[in-house]
């Protein structure tokens, strides 16, 4: 038995009531196209729903979400799982009372931690569902075995995906690798798409088709639309003064896009997708086709 499934075990163990929080967790096949940014965005738009949210970093060494909230996290999980500091200290507040958790280095360590460690570090895990309605878990890009791990116990995976070849590449090799492990559970887990730097809602949805269709034709799977991300100048602006361009720039174009998003996830809804007709429908299946 390794370590992943003496994790896994332990979990099961520690969940003995339905779980209280929502968890969505945003993933990606490569990196560079905007998934911390959108993880921090959409976390203010579902805190403005009257919802408490708390992020787990889990993008192990790198520090996205906190240059985004312009904060430094005092502690980060290695405290927890070393330094004896509670679930509760390592919690770094941001803005709207948004809360995030650094996972630092500690996971990276996660294979040489004993039993009890395990336990002592599920068990705290576990203690976030008492504190925040929902939590939201930015993962590493590409397909390494942390990101595959943390995507394949998430109910809801949020794919972000742009018009770029390589995104688009790297978007089905990361669902390839997770529909084809043999513990991934298609039936119980959601996984919609959100395009991302687009141009037009035409051009969302056909990041969204061209992914679908491939995974419909080779996995035999099935991905849903979430929605779309306008490219925006404003976005890059609040990026440069390390705050969200909901809060900065709450009127921008991509922050009516994220509040729509978050609608759609509290509400369980996904974004409309109107039929194509006639030759426009013929030749959209012929190109998806031979992607």
């Amino acid at each position: 038995m390794d370590q992943a499934e003496k994790l896994r075990n332990i979990v099961k163990k520690n969940q003995k009531t339905a779980p209280k929080a929502q968890i969505f967790t945003v993933t990606s096949g490569k990196g560079g196209v905007g998934k911390s940014n959108v993880v921090v965005n959409l976390a203010v738009q579902i805190q403005k729903l009257g919802k408490k949210v708390i992020i787990f970093d889990a993008d192990f060494g790198l520090a996205n979400v906190e240059i985004m909230f312009g904060a430094i996290p005092k502690y980060n999980l290695s405290d927890l799982i070393y330094r004896g500091k509670s679930i509760q200290e390592i919690i770094t507040p941001g803005p709207l009372d948004i809360g995030f958790v650094s996972g630092g280095s500690g996971i990276m360590g996660i294979n040489n931690l004993s039993k009890d460690q395990l336990r002592f570090l599920v068990g705290n895990l576990s203690k976030l569902d008492e504190l925040a309605d929902v939590i939201i878990i930015d993962t590493g890009a590409g397909i390494s075995d942390n990101v595959l791990e943390f995507v394949m116990a998430s109910p809801e995976i949020l794919l972000l995906a742009t018009s770029e070849p390589s995104s688009l590449t790297d978007a089905y090799s990361l669902l390839k690798a997770l529909y084809r492990n043999e513990e991934f559970r298609r039936a119980d887990t959601k996984i919609k798409v959100i395009s991302n730097r687009v141009v037009s809602e035409e051009e969302g949805i056909g990041i969204y088709e061209k992914l679908n269709a491939v995974v419909g034709q080779f996995l035999d799977g099935d991905l849903k639309y979430l929605g779309m991300i306008p490219q925006d100048m404003a976005i890059e602006k609040a990026v440069r003064q390390q705050q969200p361009v909901s809060i900065l720039f709450p009127e921008s174009k991509s922050s009516k896009s994220f509040e729509m998003l978050a609608n759609y996830l509290i509400n369980g809804e996904a974004a409309p997708i109107q039929e194509k007709k006639g030759i426009v429908q013929l030749l959209s299946r012929f190109i998806y086709k031979r992607y």
